[in-house]
């Protein structure tokens, strides 16, 4: 089926609200074409451009990438800081079109680990977006699921002892509002490429009834056709949250 049908076709049924994405497969993409691992890195970004196209095509509201795990750290010096200078240089050479493409960009994760001047840069560039109303982009950085729901629990604990809550009030609900994720719903899909079936500390607490997708494709190879065709898989799925 051709993209423009693909799109057509998605846009006819209800979409999913929120999709997430575990681009792997750089590394492995880089050995396959004999060229460094952070060539493998700047070739994701490629695709990451690609799938917010196709996100904004088909009227996606939300899409979280996970760019930059808390396990990332134990890579090579020569590689974390590659990858995360690739990762505030594309920021910076793309916020400007994001921007005025109504597109949404935020950064979500821990600050540790990371100089504050990194961070006021990631801010001071996502701010020139924080204004539009259209596409949702969440860039996981620096984000672990464990360390999200331990950062979550703590400064609970702190509210609690400090008498801003109480500890009767304590559910799901306010749970979530100490996430990184605050306000934005769960993913109804998760994407991971590279042929790997698992969560990787991944929204793992989100993403309890998220539907899943797994494709072989390495990430730099993985295209707005795949995209769709995940979207399309999706649709066909009956979702029923344990109730049947």
């Amino acid at each position: 089926m051709e993209y423009k049908k693909m799109v057509d076709q998605a846009k006819m049924l209800a979409l999913p609200k929120h999709i997430g994405v575990i681009m792997d497969g750089n590394g492995r993409w880089a050995r396959k074409h004999h060229t460094t691992r952070i060539n493998g890195h700047k070739r994701g970004a490629e695709a990451v451009r690609e799938i917010v196209e196709a996100s904004v095509e088909v009227g996606l509201d939300y899409l979280t990438v996970y760019a930059f795990s808390t396990e990332n750290w134990r890579r090579s010096k020569q590689e974390v800081h590659g990858l995360l200078k690739l990762i505030i240089n594309t920021l910076m050479q793309e916020i400007d079109e994001l921007a005025a493409n109504n597109i949404v960009v935020r950064f979500i994760g821990s600050k540790k680990g990371l100089s504050d001047d990194y961070h006021k840069r990631i801010t001071e560039n996502c701010q020139k977006s924080w204004k539009n109303n259209g596409l949702n982009l969440n860039v996981a950085m620096n984000y672990g699921g464990k360390q999200e729901i331990i950062e979550a629990v703590s400064s609970i604990v702190k509210d609690v002892e400090t008498g801003k809550i109480s500890s009767d009030d304590i559910d799901h609900d306010m749970l979530s509002d100490y996430l990184y994720t605050k306000s934005i719903p769960d993913p109804d899909l998760l994407i991971r490429t590279s042929g790997e079936f698992r969560l990787s500390n991944f929204l793992i607490w989100q993403a309890a009834y998220a539907e899943l997708w797994f494709t072989e494709t390495l990430w730099p190879d993985f295209n707005r056709t795949e995209f769709l065709q995940a979207i399309l898989d999706y649709q066909k799925r009956q979702r029923r949250f344990g109730a049947t």
